[in-house]
């Protein structure tokens, strides 16, 4: 139900605020507006929502900022929009953790297809036993080393602590360690993650890395120069295997 998502509009154009919010009231989704960034921070703090479309061009904090801290945080969608649309500032926008971005002056329509398209992708990530069904044969944790990976409770042990990882996260994690030692291009990292109709920057994979790294020390996943990634195994360890119930 549409009516069970808050969709927060952050721009401080009101007529391009009204207009956005008019088309998604017809698609029956909530909405709060908002004129700047820092009642958009408090908004996160106090009731967050769960997608957002916020301009980059904002007073005060701008919209990069932004999405900074709210990325930090959680990996709840955002589109990113902007009357600049020169390359560089799109791959800074998917760079700080957009899932889109979209130039001024655009379709309503348009923006209303990838909200419902990336909030379809969210749901999909964040609800996984509504696609999964696990069976005995399922795997139910992966060891490499001193990394576990707990599938079912999607929890992650690093040298005995826990730590705590975003959906994508998580996921990007799964897939590399679910084939050890094997390099995957930044496509197939991309599909495996966002979903084949992602049409972002491939940077969203480095990104998503580089946050995995800060929070993990030590992270045994390789750079493959001109390729993508893959998870190193660890030498002398006979733990990097996939271990299914008795």
């Amino acid at each position: 139900m549409n009516k069970d998502y808050l969709i927060a509009v952050v721009d401080d154009d009101e007529n391009i605020r009204n207009l956005i919010e008019a088309y998604l009231h017809k698609e029956n989704y909530r909405t709060v507006g908002l004129a700047n960034a820092e009642e958009a921070w408090t908004l996160w703090r106090t009731n967050p929502p769960s997608m957002w479309v916020m301009d980059i061009m904002l007073p005060g904090m701008d919209g990069y900022e932004l999405c900074r801290r709210i990325r930090n945080e959680a990996e709840v969608p955002i589109i990113m929009i902007s009357a600049k649309d020169n390359e560089v500032d799109k791959i800074l926008g998917l760079e700080l953790g957009s899932d889109d971005y979209l130039v001024k002056p655009f379709s309503p329509r348009e923006l209303v297809a990838r909200i419902k398209r990336q909030l379809e992708r969210w749901s999909k990530v964040n609800n996984p036993e509504e696609k999964v069904v696990v069976s005995e044969a399922s795997p139910t944790q992966i060891d490499i080393g001193e990394l576990q990976l707990m599938l079912e409770q999607r929890r992650v042990i690093w040298y005995g602590e826990e730590v705590d990882l975003t959906s994508k996260e998580f996921l990007m994690l799964k897939v590399l360690a679910e084939h050890p030692n094997r390099a995957f291009t930044r496509d197939e990292l991309l599909t495996s993650v966002w979903g084949e109709d992602y049409f972002g920057s491939d940077r969203a994979v480095d990104h998503l890395i580089k946050r995995m790294r800060k929070k993990i020390e030590r992270l045994p996943v390789e750079s493959v120069w001109g390729h993508g990634y893959r998870m190193r195994s660890v030498k002398g360890e006979s733990s990097n295997e996939t271990h299914t119930p008795n």
